[in-house]
């Protein structure tokens, strides 16, 4: 396939003379001569994946966004050209999970030759072409592009395999445009996880087939997500190598859910954690979760493997007070602590008969430690300590700890974030393994459409690179002036990133001031 570049969006930019990429690859190295990309360049590949087919396309939008430049093209006619970038992939095979492989090389000489990308799946080749996008600036005076720093040798894969932001349409809903916006900018960092934290107990804005009265539990008709809807988000993040994690967060947070079914309930006045004396309850969550798996593995409404099933903050009060569910339990010969054990077994047992790996917040691991089975991945949140304890105990993890990886706090600083370190007090390479990665958490209560983005980024951005780049990479003065240039760059492309500079997440700059120089 050989694609001429078509179309304008907005322009990627590499500040003159810096070798400015985000987040910083594993390896790489430059010279000093500067490329002119062909008026006939093109993009080449032998793949027939659709997927990187349209990647193509929306990189030459990106990329290529001012005027056509043939009548100026003689301007720079002394400089090296760059014909092509050819696109290699060892596979076409497109498995979008954990552990996906998106390792990629990138070479860019300076001799007139072709750059080539190579990968061995479509998801490197998606790295790759975010890094390539990254090296090319717009020459304003001579109205051509250029390639500077030539030649180029990268050579790329993440740190660790589950690198995300928690979305939360629950507190606030966020309309699907929104969500789309999200995704093209968690792959232009390289993030490669949307958790979607779409239901809580402020509102249920999520169709389903099977159970078609939770969404009564919306904020309003005009505030929910068809079956459609979701699809297309899963679709989308696909095409951007981005995975999609649901999330119901059971049996607490879970108030939303009584408005269309109270019978799941302990009683009116006191709705959650769900009831768990009633087999309704589970009735209903195995013909929610096998609506939206497909009943197997890699099928649904959410293809992913992991499946995020909350558990944490689970008050016991509804479950003492409610008459019949005291019945139960004192039947059963349970207190409130196996009444939450059970709840939590069983719905293991529906996920995990429907080719799904469950992850729960970590009180779950809390309470219950190695009575777990060894499939569940614990998220951590509370205090990053706890996820040594998880490792060193056989389970996955991933990490959120709420001090420096929740964006909803917003006096916590880009460095912060930046300076998380994921095996701090795991020191057992075995146990490392078991970090598959981390979240940053962008809780909703305060956050809706009109302010998500600027919440979110630049921050994110230094999780990103903790996430992908070496663990060698720590150095917030080095950082600092490519997290400005990136924080540019993504205003570029029309995400409202915040100024770095702030003192406080998401205000607005101090004073009039250029993007690069402010």
């Amino acid at each position: 396939m050989k694609t001429l570049f078509v179309g304008c969006l907005l322009v990627a930019v590499v500040l003159a003379g810096q070798p400015y990429i985000w987040p910083a690859p594993q390896t790489s190295s430059y010279g000093s001569s500067t490329l002119l990309l062909s008026p006939t360049f093109v993009f080449y590949t032998k793949s027939t994946s659709t997927i990187l087919s349209r990647a193509i396309a929306r990189y030459q939008d990106l990329i290529f966004c001012h005027e056509p430049w043939e009548a100026s093209y003689s301007v720079a006619r002394d400089t090296i050209p760059l014909p092509q970038l050819t696109i290699s992939l060892n596979t076409d095979v497109e498995n979008l999970q954990l552990y996906m492989d998106e390792a990629y090389s990138l070479t860019v000489p300076n001799n007139g030759n072709v750059a080539v990308l190579k990968a061995n799946t479509v998801w490197g080749a998606l790295r790759g072409l975010e890094t390539f996008s990254q090296l090319i600036s717009y020459d304003f005076a001579n109205h051509v592009y250029l390639l500077k720093l030539a030649p180029w040798y990268i050579t790329d894969a993440p740190q660790f395999p589950h690198r995300g932001i928690l979305i939360d349409t629950s507190r606030h809903f966020q309309p699907v445009s929104v969500l789309k916006q999200v995704i093209d900018s968690l792959a232009w960092a390289k993030f490669n996880v949307m958790h979607w934290h779409v239901v809580d107990s402020q509102s249920f804005p999520f169709e389903s087939y099977t159970e078609p009265n939770l969404w009564d539990g919306s904020w309003s008709i005009y505030e929910r997500y068809t079956q459609q809807d979701i699809r297309n988000i899963v679709q989308y993040g696909r095409d951007n190598g981005i995975r999609v994690m649901i999330e119901f967060d059971l049996p607490g947070h879970a108030g939303s859910w009584c408005a269309g079914y109270p019978e799941i309930c302990p009683r009116p006045d006191c709705l959650e954690p769900l009831d768990p004396s009633t087999e309704d309850t589970f009735t209903l969550l195995t013909d929610l979760f096998t609506e939206i798996t497909g009943g197997v593995q890699g099928a649904g409404l959410f293809p992913e493997d992991l499946f995020h099933l909350g558990g944490d903050e689970v008050d016991y009060t509804c479950w003492e007070t409610t008459d019949h569910i005291v019945e139960w339990m004192n039947a059963q010969g349970y207190d409130t602590e196996d009444t939450y054990m059970y709840f939590v077994s069983r719905s293991h047992d529906i996920v995990e008969s429907l080719g799904r790996s469950p992850v729960n917040w970590q009180e779950v691991f809390n309470h219950f430690g190695n009575a777990l089975d060894n499939n569940t991945i614990i998220h951590v949140w509370l205090d990053h300590a706890k996820l040594a304890e998880v490792v060193a105990a056989g389970y996955r993890g991933i990490l959120s700890n709420n001090d420096v990886w929740y964006l909803d706090h917003l006096s916590t600083t880009w460095q912060q974030f930046y300076l998380n370190d994921l095996y701090e007090g795991i020191s057992d390479p075995a146990q490392q393994k078991l970090v598959i990665g981390g979240e940053v958490c962008m809780w909703g209560e305060t956050v809706d459409a009109s302010d998500i983005f600027n919440t979110i980024w630049p921050r994110a951005a230094a999780a990103a690179e903790r996430l992908w780049s070496p663990t060698s990479v720590t150095d917030t003065t080095d950082a600092l002036g490519r997290l400005q240039w990136f924080r540019c760059f993504m205003n570029s492309r029309g995400i409202a990133a915040a100024p770095v500079s702030n003192s406080v997440a998401r205000s607005a700059p101090s004073g009039p001031s250029g993007c690069y120089t402010s």
